[in-house]
């Protein structure tokens, strides 16, 4: 299996598909790359490389007792970038992973990175706090740091049920499959890594980090999200990121990389390409 070793001995799991320009992927909470496989599988056969990783402590990676914070998860995202001698990358990040890549632009810059894409994704900054009064409460994440440590299977499973696909909407059918993945990706990460980074993902400030994009950016986010809510993450994203595009998906949820991934193939090539 592939590995590369992060910056403190952390073993970094990752797969890389196909060849041309780069394209690598960061996936999200409390997920690995597997979560990626519709979109690896497209890119790679319309002529990308396409590179997912395991962030440190889910799936595959070394289950670190610390580092589960975002300069951590950047740099881990730099050193795969850096061991595989990546130039012209494009970095797409669903959700936490959209944070990664902000984070990672703000702390190691746009040298090596040609495009960037947000799914989903958590920036700017999800709390609620005087400073972002249109925010999220902080009782949402306090919610879910006790549901994972009351019954943590539970809690994944009532997500993939409900909020994260959004199947407690009227019309909204994901598949028993789709559900059992995302709870399988889950239970797979860490407990500490996992819990932990539900703050990583919520009271991380993602704001200086957007401003310092400075290559095309593509945003993509449901109007529908009930996890990042579309004027708190993509609507908000767009905003702050000189020359942003914005996609909006009308009545999608967050876990669009799954319900929605024909739209989003199909979107994803043609900003690849562009």
């Amino acid at each position: 299996m592939p590995y590369i070793t992060s910056v403190d001995g952390t073993q970094i799991y990752y797969k890389d598909w196909g060849t041309g320009r780069p394209v690598v992927l960061s996936h999200g909470w409390p997920l690995n790359s597997d979560s990626w496989e519709a979109q690896m599988l497209f890119l790679a056969e319309s002529g990308f490389r396409v590179i997912a990783h395991d962030r440190r402590g889910h799936g595959r990676s070394t289950q670190t007792w610390g580092g589960n914070e975002m300069d951590t998860y950047a740099d881990d995202l730099a050193a795969l970038i850096d061991a595989l001698d990546l130039n012209g990358v494009s970095l797409v990040g669903f959700s936490t992973g959209g944070g990664e890549v902000a984070r990672y632009i703000g702390r190691h810059g746009t040298a090596k990175v040609a495009k960037a894409v947000l799914v989903s994704s958590v920036p700017p900054f999800m709390l609620k706090t005087p400073d972002n009064p249109g925010g999220v409460d902080v009782e949402v994440f306090d919610g879910l740091r006790a549901g994972s440590l009351a019954d943590r299977s539970q809690l994944y499973k009532d997500l993939a049920a409900g909020p994260f696909f959004g199947n407690n909407r009227d019309g909204q059918e994901a598949s028993q499959g789709m559900q059992d993945a995302f709870w399988r990706q889950g239970m797979q990460a860490g407990h500490r890594n996992a819990y932990e980074s539900i703050a990583a993902f919520s009271a991380t400030d993602f704001r200086s980090d957007l401003a310092t994009f400075d290559v095309p950016t593509l945003v993509i986010h449901g109007d529908d999200d009930q996890v990042v809510p579309f004027e708190v993450g993509g609507k908000a994203s767009a905003a702050l990121i000189p020359g942003a595009q914005l996609k909006v998906y009308p009545g999608a949820p967050h876990g669009i990389t799954d319900t929605h991934k024909d739209q989003l193939n199909v979107d994803l090539l043609e900003f690849l390409k562009s």
